[in-house]
């Protein structure tokens, strides 16, 4: 029941996000035109290198930094699909493990692994979120809070699903840079 849920929302998620990148070239350039040179950008190319993956679309991953403080054009769908992926890998890397694991473990297992003030934000500022993702001057928001810090993070793997159109990629990605060992477990 949960699995064509889930199936569903992430049609509807890819079908409003991916026209934006792939099916308009001047959405396409207008993602991709900041200066070579500038900080974020080689925020940006620390980041792919950090997670070991290099975006086709650095525009994905320039929305995935970018709070809606920010921009219009920013992280949250992405962040809600990043979400999602992350539940579903974590899920089915626990009921590989162990078939007979009982709901409610698996709940707060998955539960640990997702929540912004544990698991989530410290991820994102292991990798330096709090100095990549963007956030407005003019807002009270802090691009070290771990809302936002954790959002940008979830962003990563959405991003990463558009881009390759596939979720599979996005959880190794995840689980290689949350901590190896599920990654592994998922990819052979």
């Amino acid at each position: 029941m949960l699995l064509p849920r889930f199936t569903i929302f992430i049609t509807i998620v890819v079908l409003a996000i991916l026209p934006q990148f792939r099916g308009d070239p001047e959405l396409q350039l207008r993602h991709q035109s900041s200066e070579p040179s500038s900080s974020f950008s080689k925020a940006l190319e620390i980041l792919q290198k950090q997670i070991g993956y290099n975006f086709q679309s650095i525009g994905l991953l320039r929305r995935a930094m970018t709070h809606s403080s920010f921009s219009e054009e920013n992280n949250r769908a992405l962040s809600l699909l990043g979400a999602s992926l992350i539940e579903t890998s974590a899920s089915l890397h626990y009921i590989q493990n162990d078939i007979d694991i009982s709901a409610k473990d698996l709940t707060a297992r998955v539960t640990d692994i997702s929540k912004v003030e544990t698991s989530c934000a410290r991820d994102g500022t292991r990798l330096g979120l709090p100095k990549v993702v963007r956030v407005s001057d003019r807002s009270r928001t802090n691009s070290s809070t771990p809302s936002v810090v954790c959002g940008a993070f979830r962003a990563i793997f959405g991003a990463i699903a558009i881009d390759t159109g596939k979720s599979d990629d996005a959880g190794r990605v995840f689980w290689a840079v949350h901590g190896g060992k599920a990654g592994e477990a998922l990819a052979s």
